[in-house]
């Protein structure tokens, strides 16, 4: 246990910036990850396994939205998998730090993971609807429409992920030493609408058949709407780059 208070003691001081993060994953997520990377240094765990543990949860979630039946008990374990999943994939990072520095096959271990977890993710969600339209609703005439709903959902996920990272790599990086940017409460509170923890509360109505497809729906519509506007805004800021 004092191994843990130890390890939670340096976190506090080593934490990234929440320049650009909702207000679930400040104050959600982040805490969690650091109570979870404080137990798995204690265990001696390496950020690395502390991926493959956060994917096991994740990944374990994915499969049982596609093969089976949708249920309030279902739904209930389903966000509860993928919440914890998220924890672990904020404390392996924050693990790394703690550690004295993360390494390039970690950080892309961390990223395939989560880029294969949101593509599998609105995969199942697609599976899920055609195994069982009657319980989502999406059988019938004109049910088949709603198969394109995790398929635009699943685009505007994978573009905003790989844009978001790849205007990070070609941003000048700031001066050492220089402080960081102060975060903004009302960017944090704009952005929980796409922060993947509040997604992942969409299936605790997973039983409710229709109301989770058209809560489903509308979270896609809006990540499609966020989608655009980060798009123009990444553009403009690094039209700005010097050559």
């Amino acid at each position: 246990m004092a191994r843990v208070g130890t390890a939670l003691r340096e976190l506090r001081g080593a934490q990234k910036s929440a320049k650009g993060v909702s207000l679930y994953s400040r104050f959600v997520n982040r805490p969690a990850g650091r109570y979870l990377a404080a137990v798995s240094y204690a265990l001696g765990l390496t950020p690395n396994q502390v991926t493959l543990v956060s994917a096991a949860f994740s990944f374990a979630a994915v499969a049982a939205v596609a093969l089976a039946a949708p249920s309030w008990g279902l739904g209930v374990a389903v966000w509860a998998a993928l919440a914890v999943g998220f924890a672990f994939d904020s404390a392996d990072g924050q693990l790394a730090r703690l550690r004295g520095g993360g390494s390039a096959a970690g950080e892309w271990l961390d990223h395939v993971v989560d880029c294969a977890k949101l593509t599998a993710l609105h995969s199942c969600v697609l599976i899920a609807f055609y195994r069982f339209p009657e319980a989502y609703g999406t059988g019938g005439p004109g049910g088949d429409g709603w198969l394109l709903v995790p398929l635009g959902f699943q685009f505007a996920s994978v573009v905003t992920f790989f844009g978001g990272l790849l205007t990070e790599k070609l941003k000048p990086k700031p001066a050492p030493g220089s402080p960081a940017a102060a975060p903004s409460t009302v960017r944090a509170v704009a952005l929980l609408p796409v922060d993947y923890g509040v997604f992942c509360l969409v299936f605790l109505v997973l039983g409710g058949g229709g109301l989770f497809r058209w809560a489903y729906a509308g979270l896609g519509a809006v990540a499609v709407l966020f989608l655009a506007a980060f798009l123009a805004k990444w553009f403009r800021e690094l039209s700005a780059v010097p050559r």
